[in-house]
């Protein structure tokens, strides 16, 4: 944990993001470390270790689920699942609706750049899913989750936020709830915070490589 940078980061951002502290690659002592320098939102994507550092963590900290989550896995998680990052399959939507006691806050995934090595919806296909999962009680859609590429184009980065920040303008005429804008990383969270983002997830800039 890299407080310096973690308070660094906190002023930068002046309450306008949530700074999600990915600790997948750390350890459950990390996390409480990062706990007692101030950080309250965790990122995980194994299930493992998003149940260890659940139920290691105080319960005013808040762990979000930002891997990708096979169906079939859903209710390894779903006590402890109350944010997903990276809801893009209606087979996952209806297993939080059969397994859920309580409502998770999903961010859709979509594929901006459209990379074939990255998840996630089209652009142009977010609508109509958001049609379909808006009849499950238990899911409820607050805002879209994007990764840029891995590039040095400033440019081109910054494309790929202001489209996601572009479609979710769009959705939000027809549904109000869709509010937040999950995206930036180490490396690129400062463009994605000019161009809208409302969470941001920092893995080596706070907790070191």
């Amino acid at each position: 944990m890299n407080k310096d940078n973690y308070l660094k980061v906190k002023e930068e951002v002046n309450n306008q993001a949530t700074i999600i502290a990915v600790t997948k690659y750390h350890t459950v002592e990390d996390a409480l470390e990062a706990y007692d320098a101030g950080v309250r939102d965790f990122g995980e994507n194994r299930i493992e270790g998003f149940n260890e550092k659940r139920a290691a963590l105080p319960q005013d900290a808040n762990v979000h689920f930002i891997g990708t989550l096979q169906s079939r896995k859903v209710k390894d998680v779903i006590d402890n699942l109350y944010y997903l990052h990276s809801l893009e399959r209606e087979s996952i939507a209806k297993r939080i609706e059969q397994y859920s006691s309580h409502d998770v806050k999903c961010f859709i995934q979509v594929n901006v750049s459209g990379e074939e090595t990255k998840h996630g919806l089209k652009p142009e296909d977010v609508k109509d899913f958001v049609t379909k999962v808006s009849k499950y009680d238990h899911v409820k859609v607050i805002g879209l989750m994007t990764m840029a590429p891995e590039t040095d184009n400033v440019e081109e980065i910054r494309n790929v936020f202001k489209q996601l920040k572009e479609l979710r303008d769009d959705l939000q005429k027809e549904f109000k709830d869709i509010i937040e804008l999950s995206m930036g990383m180490s490396n690129d969270y400062k463009i994605a915070l000019e161009e809208g983002a409302t969470f941001i997830r920092l893995g080596s800039k706070i907790m070191g490589k």
